[in-house]
């Protein structure tokens, strides 16, 4: 399994928190690319939801991860 920013993109809108299920129905139905469904299919399956695409791909960046000031623009 592997991600890149471009494929964790694709699960920006999914609807969190949510089951292994419902993000690989939510990527097919959105046209993910079929990497990203991959992906999804080896995650582990515990029943819980995941709350977030960090619990999924740990170093998924974020805004604090950006160097501009919003306040600037």
């Amino acid at each position: 399994m592997y991600w890149t920013l471009e494929l964790a993109s694709y699960l920006e809108d999914a609807p969190w928190p949510a089951t292994k299920d419902e993000l690989i129905d939510f990527s097919v139905r959105s046209g993910a690319p079929l990497e990203v469904v991959e992906n999804l299919h080896e995650l582990e399956d515990d029943g819980q939801p995941y709350e977030s695409i960090e619990e999924i791909w740990p170093d998924y960046p974020t805004k604090d991860d950006f160097f501009f000031n919003e306040d600037e623009y």
